[in-house]
Protein backbone atom coordinates (compact mmCIF):
# COMPACT_ATOMS: atom_id res chain seq x y z
CA UNK A 1 0.00 0.00 0.00
CA UNK A 2 1.16 3.58 -0.78
CA UNK A 3 1.26 6.23 1.95
CA UNK A 4 -2.34 6.94 3.72
CA UNK A 5 -3.76 10.13 1.69
CA UNK A 6 -7.21 11.63 3.08
CA UNK A 7 -10.18 13.31 1.38
CA UNK A 8 -12.31 15.72 2.53
CA UNK A 9 -16.03 16.12 1.08
CA UNK A 10 -18.13 18.85 2.29
CA UNK A 11 -21.38 19.32 2.10
CA UNK A 12 -24.43 21.16 3.33
CA UNK A 13 -27.76 20.49 1.99
CA UNK A 14 -30.32 17.27 1.45
CA UNK A 15 -29.18 16.81 -1.91
CA UNK A 16 -25.78 17.18 -0.97
CA UNK A 17 -25.49 14.53 1.63
CA UNK A 18 -27.29 12.12 -0.94
CA UNK A 19 -24.23 12.93 -3.44
CA UNK A 20 -21.65 12.65 -1.50
CA UNK A 21 -22.46 9.59 0.88
CA UNK A 22 -22.38 7.89 -3.33
CA UNK A 23 -18.95 10.05 -3.81
CA UNK A 24 -17.61 8.47 -0.62
CA UNK A 25 -18.36 4.75 -1.43
CA UNK A 26 -17.36 4.90 -4.96
CA UNK A 27 -14.13 6.65 -3.48
CA UNK A 28 -13.08 4.26 -1.47
CA UNK A 29 -13.66 1.54 -4.53
CA UNK A 30 -11.20 3.92 -6.66
CA UNK A 31 -9.01 4.04 -4.54
CA UNK A 32 -8.94 0.54 -3.45
CA UNK A 33 -8.40 -0.39 -6.93
CA UNK A 34 -5.82 1.97 -7.61
CA UNK A 35 -3.86 0.40 -4.23
CA UNK A 36 -4.19 3.65 -3.00
CA UNK A 37 -4.95 4.10 1.14
CA UNK A 38 -7.56 6.46 1.39
CA UNK A 39 -8.89 8.33 4.96
CA UNK A 40 -12.03 10.33 3.67
CA UNK A 41 -13.45 13.03 6.19
CA UNK A 42 -16.82 14.88 5.17
CA UNK A 43 -19.02 17.64 6.38
CA UNK A 44 -22.40 16.42 5.66
CA UNK A 45 -25.56 14.34 6.98
CA UNK A 46 -26.65 11.29 8.21
CA UNK A 47 -26.26 9.34 4.88
CA UNK A 48 -22.81 10.52 4.44
CA UNK A 49 -21.62 9.35 7.94
CA UNK A 50 -23.15 6.29 6.94
CA UNK A 51 -20.00 5.46 4.91
CA UNK A 52 -18.12 4.99 7.71
CA UNK A 53 -16.22 8.69 7.05
CA UNK A 54 -14.89 10.65 9.43
CA UNK A 55 -17.31 13.08 10.36
CA UNK A 56 -15.76 16.34 10.53
CA UNK A 57 -19.34 18.54 10.93
CA UNK A 58 -22.80 16.99 10.84
CA UNK A 59 -24.67 19.13 8.88
CA UNK A 60 -27.96 18.19 9.44
CA UNK A 61 -29.83 21.44 10.23
CA UNK A 62 -27.40 23.85 8.24
CA UNK A 63 -29.41 23.68 4.71
CA UNK A 64 -30.90 26.93 4.58
CA UNK A 65 -32.08 29.35 1.89
CA UNK A 66 -32.33 33.11 1.41
CA UNK A 67 -30.17 35.72 2.85
CA UNK A 68 -32.32 36.40 6.05
CA UNK A 69 -32.51 33.24 6.72
CA UNK A 70 -28.36 32.27 6.61
CA UNK A 71 -27.93 35.67 8.51
CA UNK A 72 -29.91 34.18 11.38
CA UNK A 73 -27.38 31.27 11.20
CA UNK A 74 -24.24 33.42 10.84
CA UNK A 75 -22.89 32.70 14.49
CA UNK A 76 -23.07 28.71 13.24
CA UNK A 77 -21.97 29.03 10.09
CA UNK A 78 -18.74 31.15 11.81
CA UNK A 79 -17.84 28.72 13.92
CA UNK A 80 -18.20 25.91 11.74
CA UNK A 81 -15.95 27.51 8.96
CA UNK A 82 -13.02 28.82 11.36
CA UNK A 83 -12.67 25.06 12.98
CA UNK A 84 -12.35 23.26 9.38
CA UNK A 85 -9.55 26.12 8.72
CA UNK A 86 -7.73 25.37 11.33
CA UNK A 87 -7.91 21.42 10.67
CA UNK A 88 -6.54 22.31 7.40
CA UNK A 89 -4.28 24.45 8.58
CA UNK A 90 -2.66 21.39 10.93
CA UNK A 91 -3.16 18.19 8.66
CA UNK A 92 -3.84 19.75 5.41
CA UNK A 93 -6.03 17.33 3.77
CA UNK A 94 -4.73 16.13 -0.44
CA UNK A 95 -7.50 17.34 -1.99
CA UNK A 96 -10.86 18.69 -0.87
CA UNK A 97 -14.56 17.98 -2.75
CA UNK A 98 -16.85 20.88 -2.25
CA UNK A 99 -20.25 19.66 -2.99
CA UNK A 100 -22.41 23.15 -4.47
CA UNK A 101 -23.54 25.01 -1.14
CA UNK A 102 -21.86 28.29 -2.75
CA UNK A 103 -22.44 30.61 -0.11
CA UNK A 104 -20.28 28.45 2.47
CA UNK A 105 -17.93 26.77 -0.31
CA UNK A 106 -17.17 29.48 -2.08
CA UNK A 107 -15.37 30.93 0.98
CA UNK A 108 -13.90 27.50 2.41
CA UNK A 109 -12.41 27.08 -1.52
CA UNK A 110 -10.66 30.41 -1.33
CA UNK A 111 -8.93 29.32 1.93
CA UNK A 112 -7.99 25.98 1.29
CA UNK A 113 -6.76 27.47 -2.03
CA UNK A 114 -4.41 29.68 -0.15
CA UNK A 115 -3.45 26.70 2.12
CA UNK A 116 -2.11 24.81 -1.28
CA UNK A 117 -4.96 22.24 -0.96
CA UNK A 118 -6.27 21.47 -4.08
CA UNK A 119 -10.15 22.34 -4.52
CA UNK A 120 -11.90 19.97 -6.68
CA UNK A 121 -15.92 20.99 -6.78
CA UNK A 122 -18.69 18.76 -7.51
CA UNK A 123 -21.79 19.90 -8.48
CA UNK A 124 -21.57 23.35 -9.82
CA UNK A 125 -23.16 26.24 -7.81
CA UNK A 126 -25.85 28.07 -10.23
CA UNK A 127 -23.21 31.23 -10.60
CA UNK A 128 -23.80 31.37 -13.72
CA UNK A 129 -27.04 32.55 -12.97
CA UNK A 130 -26.88 35.00 -9.64
CA UNK A 131 -22.87 36.29 -10.20
CA UNK A 132 -21.22 35.70 -13.22
CA UNK A 133 -17.81 37.16 -11.82
CA UNK A 134 -18.02 34.22 -9.34
CA UNK A 135 -16.94 31.99 -12.36
CA UNK A 136 -13.92 33.74 -13.26
CA UNK A 137 -13.54 33.11 -8.50
CA UNK A 138 -13.88 29.32 -8.94
CA UNK A 139 -11.51 29.20 -12.08
CA UNK A 140 -8.56 30.39 -9.53
CA UNK A 141 -9.48 28.96 -6.50
CA UNK A 142 -10.34 25.49 -7.69
CA UNK A 143 -8.04 22.63 -9.45
CA UNK A 144 -11.47 21.10 -11.24
CA UNK A 145 -14.80 21.09 -11.74
CA UNK A 146 -17.17 18.19 -11.76
CA UNK A 147 -20.51 19.23 -13.47
CA UNK A 148 -24.01 17.29 -13.78
CA UNK A 149 -25.36 19.61 -16.55
CA UNK A 150 -24.25 19.34 -20.26
CA UNK A 151 -24.48 23.18 -20.67
CA UNK A 152 -21.92 24.17 -17.62
CA UNK A 153 -19.06 22.44 -19.25
CA UNK A 154 -18.63 25.23 -21.95
CA UNK A 155 -19.18 28.20 -19.30
CA UNK A 156 -16.06 26.98 -17.14
CA UNK A 157 -14.17 26.31 -20.30
CA UNK A 158 -14.63 29.94 -21.07
CA UNK A 159 -12.66 30.65 -17.76
CA UNK A 160 -9.75 28.69 -18.08
CA UNK A 161 -11.19 25.88 -15.35
CA UNK A 162 -10.76 22.09 -16.20
CA UNK A 163 -13.54 20.87 -16.44
CA UNK A 164 -15.32 17.50 -16.72
CA UNK A 165 -18.98 16.70 -17.49
CA UNK A 166 -19.72 13.50 -15.07
CA UNK A 167 -23.39 12.56 -15.85
CA UNK A 168 -26.29 13.42 -12.82
CA UNK A 169 -26.15 10.78 -9.93
CA UNK A 170 -29.62 11.20 -9.76
CA UNK A 171 -30.12 8.98 -12.99
CA UNK A 172 -28.03 6.62 -11.15
CA UNK A 173 -30.07 6.24 -8.04
CA UNK A 174 -32.81 5.82 -10.11
CA UNK A 175 -31.68 2.90 -12.22
CA UNK A 176 -30.57 1.69 -8.98
CA UNK A 177 -33.90 2.10 -7.33
CA UNK A 178 -35.38 -1.05 -8.40
CA UNK A 179 -38.67 1.46 -8.67
CA UNK A 180 -39.52 0.86 -12.29
CA UNK A 181 -42.42 -1.23 -11.44
CA UNK A 182 -44.49 0.52 -9.47
CA UNK A 183 -47.54 1.60 -10.79
CA UNK A 184 -49.00 5.17 -11.49
CA UNK A 185 -52.50 5.79 -10.07
CA UNK A 186 -53.67 8.35 -12.12
CA UNK A 187 -56.02 9.95 -9.23
CA UNK A 188 -52.96 10.37 -6.70
CA UNK A 189 -51.46 13.75 -6.86
CA UNK A 190 -48.16 14.36 -4.88
CA UNK A 191 -46.98 17.51 -2.54
CA UNK A 192 -43.61 18.02 -2.41
CA UNK A 193 -42.83 21.37 -0.44
CA UNK A 194 -39.38 20.91 0.33
CA UNK A 195 -36.69 19.86 3.12
CA UNK A 196 -35.81 23.21 4.72
CA UNK A 197 -38.30 24.58 7.52
CA UNK A 198 -38.24 28.06 5.76
CA UNK A 199 -39.76 26.51 2.59
CA UNK A 200 -42.31 24.65 4.21
CA UNK A 201 -43.82 27.44 6.22
CA UNK A 202 -44.01 29.41 3.00
CA UNK A 203 -45.27 26.92 0.61
CA UNK A 204 -47.56 23.69 2.21
CA UNK A 205 -50.44 25.98 3.09
CA UNK A 206 -50.81 27.43 -0.58
CA UNK A 207 -50.26 23.18 -1.64
CA UNK A 208 -52.93 22.53 0.98
CA UNK A 209 -55.32 25.39 -0.55
CA UNK A 210 -54.65 24.30 -3.94
CA UNK A 211 -55.92 20.69 -2.82
CA UNK A 212 -58.60 21.88 -1.73
CA UNK A 213 -59.40 23.42 -4.92
CA UNK A 214 -58.79 20.15 -6.90
CA UNK A 215 -61.24 18.07 -4.90
CA UNK A 216 -63.83 20.32 -5.98
CA UNK A 217 -62.86 19.82 -9.57
CA UNK A 218 -61.68 16.70 -9.32
CA UNK A 219 -63.65 14.42 -6.30
CA UNK A 220 -61.84 11.18 -7.17
CA UNK A 221 -58.44 13.13 -6.57
CA UNK A 222 -56.05 11.88 -3.43
CA UNK A 223 -53.16 13.65 -1.84
CA UNK A 224 -50.16 12.35 -0.13
CA UNK A 225 -47.10 14.88 0.65
CA UNK A 226 -43.44 13.07 0.96
CA UNK A 227 -41.01 14.28 3.51
CA UNK A 228 -37.32 13.06 4.03
CA UNK A 229 -36.76 12.89 7.29
CA UNK A 230 -39.17 12.77 10.65
CA UNK A 231 -38.74 15.79 11.34
CA UNK A 232 -39.95 17.22 8.44
CA UNK A 233 -42.95 15.00 8.52
CA UNK A 234 -43.95 15.92 11.68
CA UNK A 235 -43.74 20.00 10.62
CA UNK A 236 -46.02 19.02 7.89
CA UNK A 237 -48.37 17.32 10.32
CA UNK A 238 -48.60 20.04 12.55
CA UNK A 239 -49.31 22.41 9.99
CA UNK A 240 -51.96 20.12 8.49
CA UNK A 241 -53.40 20.02 11.71
CA UNK A 242 -53.89 23.77 12.37
CA UNK A 243 -54.96 24.03 8.19
CA UNK A 244 -57.74 21.62 9.17
CA UNK A 245 -58.76 23.52 11.79
CA UNK A 246 -60.42 26.12 9.51
CA UNK A 247 -63.42 23.88 8.71
CA UNK A 248 -65.51 23.87 5.96
CA UNK A 249 -63.54 22.23 3.05
CA UNK A 250 -60.10 23.12 4.59
CA UNK A 251 -61.39 20.80 7.30
CA UNK A 252 -62.23 17.82 4.66
CA UNK A 253 -58.96 17.43 2.94
CA UNK A 254 -56.96 14.58 3.49
CA UNK A 255 -53.42 14.12 2.77
CA UNK A 256 -51.35 11.20 3.38
CA UNK A 257 -47.62 12.11 4.63
CA UNK A 258 -45.27 9.93 4.06
CA UNK A 259 -41.65 9.60 5.31
CA UNK A 260 -38.39 8.62 3.48
CA UNK A 261 -40.45 7.75 0.77
CA UNK A 262 -40.13 10.35 -1.97
CA UNK A 263 -38.58 8.04 -4.72
CA UNK A 264 -41.54 5.92 -4.90
CA UNK A 265 -44.07 8.22 -4.57
CA UNK A 266 -42.73 10.15 -7.16
CA UNK A 267 -43.01 7.03 -9.67
CA UNK A 268 -46.49 6.01 -7.41
CA UNK A 269 -48.38 9.73 -8.38
CA UNK A 270 -49.81 10.88 -11.59
CA UNK A 271 -49.02 14.69 -10.68
CA UNK A 272 -46.81 17.01 -8.30
CA UNK A 273 -46.72 20.27 -6.94
CA UNK A 274 -43.55 20.75 -6.03
CA UNK A 275 -40.76 23.14 -4.12
CA UNK A 276 -37.84 24.15 -6.92
CA UNK A 277 -34.79 22.34 -6.25
CA UNK A 278 -33.04 18.89 -6.76
CA UNK A 279 -36.39 17.56 -6.30
CA UNK A 280 -37.65 19.29 -9.50
CA UNK A 281 -34.87 17.22 -11.35
CA UNK A 282 -35.81 14.22 -9.52
CA UNK A 283 -39.26 14.24 -11.01
CA UNK A 284 -38.05 14.79 -13.90
CA UNK A 285 -36.15 11.42 -14.24
CA UNK A 286 -39.24 9.38 -12.57
CA UNK A 287 -40.78 10.93 -15.45
CA UNK A 288 -43.19 12.79 -13.34
CA UNK A 289 -45.17 15.84 -14.78
CA UNK A 290 -45.05 18.77 -12.41
CA UNK A 291 -45.76 22.11 -11.14
CA UNK A 292 -42.67 24.35 -9.55
CA UNK A 293 -43.51 26.56 -6.91
CA UNK A 294 -41.39 29.09 -4.98
CA UNK A 295 -41.70 31.69 -2.50
CA UNK A 296 -38.57 33.47 -0.66
CA UNK A 297 -38.29 36.04 1.56
CA UNK A 298 -39.62 39.58 -0.05
CA UNK A 299 -36.27 41.28 0.59
CA UNK A 300 -34.33 37.82 -0.50
CA UNK A 301 -36.65 38.11 -3.68
CA UNK A 302 -36.21 42.12 -4.53
CA UNK A 303 -32.42 41.64 -4.21
CA UNK A 304 -32.11 38.16 -6.47
CA UNK A 305 -34.09 39.86 -8.71
CA UNK A 306 -31.38 42.20 -9.26
CA UNK A 307 -28.87 39.87 -10.15
CA UNK A 308 -30.46 36.92 -11.21
CA UNK A 309 -30.72 36.89 -15.45
CA UNK A 310 -32.05 33.91 -16.55
CA UNK A 311 -35.25 33.07 -18.34
CA UNK A 312 -36.42 30.50 -15.78
CA UNK A 313 -36.08 29.44 -11.95
CA UNK A 314 -36.65 25.72 -12.20
CA UNK A 315 -33.56 23.30 -13.42
CA UNK A 316 -35.54 21.48 -15.78
CA UNK A 317 -36.84 23.92 -17.71
CA UNK A 318 -32.74 25.86 -17.78
CA UNK A 319 -31.96 22.40 -18.94
CA UNK A 320 -34.46 22.24 -21.90
CA UNK A 321 -34.21 25.83 -22.25
CA UNK A 322 -37.92 25.79 -22.65
CA UNK A 323 -40.95 25.53 -20.01
CA UNK A 324 -41.26 21.65 -19.65
CA UNK A 325 -42.92 22.92 -16.18
CA UNK A 326 -44.72 25.75 -15.51
CA UNK A 327 -43.44 27.82 -12.59
CA UNK A 328 -44.72 29.99 -10.29
CA UNK A 329 -43.42 32.64 -7.64
CA UNK A 330 -44.21 34.61 -4.75
CA UNK A 331 -47.74 36.77 -5.51
CA UNK A 332 -48.32 33.86 -8.03
CA UNK A 333 -48.63 31.36 -5.43
CA UNK A 334 -52.11 30.43 -4.80
CA UNK A 335 -55.01 27.98 -5.25
CA UNK A 336 -56.66 29.04 -8.53
CA UNK A 337 -53.09 29.74 -10.62
CA UNK A 338 -51.96 26.07 -9.18
CA UNK A 339 -55.18 24.11 -9.78
CA UNK A 340 -55.80 25.55 -13.37
CA UNK A 341 -51.84 24.42 -13.77
CA UNK A 342 -52.28 21.20 -12.48
CA UNK A 343 -55.48 20.24 -14.36
CA UNK A 344 -53.46 20.88 -17.51
CA UNK A 345 -50.71 18.11 -16.60
CA UNK A 346 -53.12 15.42 -15.16
CA UNK A 347 -53.63 12.41 -17.08
CA UNK A 348 -55.50 13.29 -20.21
CA UNK A 349 -54.90 17.32 -19.21
CA UNK A 350 -53.89 19.79 -22.34
CA UNK A 351 -50.54 19.86 -21.26
CA UNK A 352 -49.84 16.09 -20.12
CA UNK A 353 -47.85 14.59 -23.58
CA UNK A 354 -45.96 18.46 -24.33
CA UNK A 355 -44.61 17.45 -20.51
CA UNK A 356 -43.72 14.26 -20.97
CA UNK A 357 -41.66 14.80 -24.42
CA UNK A 358 -39.84 17.41 -22.67
CA UNK A 359 -39.19 15.22 -19.71
CA UNK A 360 -37.48 13.03 -22.12
CA UNK A 361 -35.24 15.25 -23.12
CA UNK A 362 -34.03 16.29 -20.09
CA UNK A 363 -32.90 13.14 -19.10
CA UNK A 364 -31.20 12.06 -21.95
CA UNK A 365 -29.19 15.61 -21.43
CA UNK A 366 -28.02 15.12 -18.14
CA UNK A 367 -27.20 11.23 -18.20
CA UNK A 368 -23.94 10.00 -18.10
CA UNK A 369 -22.18 9.02 -21.32
CA UNK A 370 -20.90 6.06 -19.90
CA UNK A 371 -20.65 4.05 -16.34
CA UNK A 372 -21.99 5.76 -13.05
CA UNK A 373 -21.45 9.58 -12.53
CA UNK A 374 -20.41 9.07 -8.99
CA UNK A 375 -18.00 6.54 -10.12
CA UNK A 376 -16.44 8.96 -12.83
CA UNK A 377 -16.32 12.11 -10.05
CA UNK A 378 -14.40 9.57 -7.99
CA UNK A 379 -11.85 8.74 -10.25
CA UNK A 380 -11.15 12.24 -11.82
CA UNK A 381 -11.24 13.81 -7.36
CA UNK A 382 -8.79 10.54 -6.69
CA UNK A 383 -6.75 11.24 -9.80
CA UNK A 384 -6.57 15.08 -8.41
CA UNK A 385 -5.24 14.13 -5.07
CA UNK A 386 -2.99 11.55 -6.04
CA UNK A 387 -1.15 13.91 -8.63
CA UNK A 388 -0.99 16.61 -5.19
CA UNK A 389 0.83 13.74 -3.46
CA UNK A 390 3.35 13.27 -6.54
CA UNK A 391 4.41 17.37 -5.98
CA UNK A 392 3.10 17.97 -9.56
CA UNK A 393 -0.03 20.27 -8.52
Amino acid sequence: MSERKEIWIISGEESGDIYGAMLADDLADAAEKAGAELKISIMGGKRMAATGAEVMVDATELGVVGLVEVFKMIGTFIRVFRGLVRRAKKNPPDAAVLIDYPGFNLRLAKRLHKLGVPVVWYISPQVWAWKKGRVRELAEYCSKMLVIFPFETEIYEKAGLEVEFVGHPLVDIAKESGLDSVERDDNLLLLLPGSRSNEINRLFVPMLETAVELKKRRPELRFAAAAPRESVKKRLEEILARFKRRGGDAGKIEVEIRCGETPKAMREAATTLVASGTATVECAIANLPATVVYKLNPITYALARMVIDIPFFTMVNIIANERVYEEYLQGDVNAMNLADSLEKILPGGERRKEAEKGIRRVVDAISAESGRSSARAAEAALAVALKNKNGED
